[in-house]
């Protein structure tokens, strides 16, 4: 499950000190002493109870014009500050079942009862409310391809709820946890990495009754664009080609077969996947020959 941490003894601390000391020294959660100082600094922005009010207060006053430029995530989602650092600072809001957005959205929409590991790391903290629940399970990245339906032998920790001061590090390709609403709205705040490589990492919702990899989610907006790009120009083929070939992004490499299947019926689309299927990595493999099947 992730580390819990033992909350510094800081004083509250102002959202512009904070992020002001946040962008001085930068963030690294795979490094300890990163990880220290950053636990420090949000444990102290945790104990300042204003600070989150007169944020939302100005932000409806302005309109909310500042979040819907630069928050890249769903209403759920308060962007506290985004760093050039690669970083960023949010509040993350859980409305409970008793609440109209989750009676208008359904639970999916919040990532209630989709379980689910992270890409990245991050340490988040209650900060208002009771807190979501969540069933941790714990998994070993390092024996795991990343097939659909790949298992993932689980190891079940505990049910437990993010109250308010509680300090956790959520480890990238390592804690899955199935959450449930909190008895009432309730608020975390969290520090993301948000390094470059992130987008090419893939995330994993999992069959918790199979203990099985379900989906892969991420997906960045060139693989999105390899599928108009093959059907538009002759160019976008080429573009396509030598993602397939020569990517060393795995995911990206079987979309590009998966567009250039698309553009071919028959014979010809049989002789992409199975071209795919002679790729060096098992996830390029196993996702041509299930293509096959279609």
């Amino acid at each position: 499950m992730p580390r819990l941490i033992d909350p510094p003894a800081e004083p509250a601390l102002d959202l512009a000190e904070v992020t002001a000391r946040l962008d001085e020294s930068g963030v690294d959660l795979a490094d300890e002493d990163s990880i220290a100082y950053c636990a420090t600094l949000l444990a102290g922005l945790q104990r300042n109870r204003d600070f989150l009010a007169d944020r939302v207060i100005a932000a409806l006053k302005a309109s909310y014009a500042d979040q819907l430029e630069i928050n890249r995530y769903s209403a759920q989602v308060f962007l506290l500050h985004r760093s050039p650092r690669g970083f960023y600072l949010r509040a993350n809001m859980w409305p409970s079942q008793r609440d109209a957005a989750y009676r208008a959205s359904g639970p999916a929409a919040f990532s209630y009862g989709v379980p689910h590991d992270h890409n990245f790391s991050f340490l988040t903290t209650g900060y208002f409310g009771p807190g979501y629940v969540s069933d941790y399970y714990d998994y070993d990245p390092e024996t795991v391809d990343g097939r659909l339906g790949e298992p993932l032998d689980l190891t079940f920790i505990e049910r437990s709820q993010l109250t308010e001061g509680k300090l956790m590090l959520y480890r990238a390709h390592r804690d899955i946890h199935s959450q449930l609403p909190p008895e009432s709205l309730s608020v975390s705040l969290n520090i993301m990495d948000e390094g470059d490589q992130i987008p090419w990492r893939d995330q994993y919702i999992v069959d918790l009754e199979h203990g099985t990899i379900a989906k892969r989610p991420t997906l960045t907006p060139g693989e999105m664009l390899l599928r108009c790009a093959v059907h538009l120009t002759g160019n976008g083929r080429d573009v396509a080609e030598q993602f397939a070939k020569a990517h060393p992004v795995p995911r990206v490499r079987a979309n590009a077969i998966a567009a250039l299947a698309a553009a071919e019926e028959g014979e010809d689309r049989v002789a992409v996947l199975e071209r795919g299927m002679r790729d060096g990595d098992a996830r390029v493999r196993d996702d041509c020959a299930r293509w096959l099947t279609f």
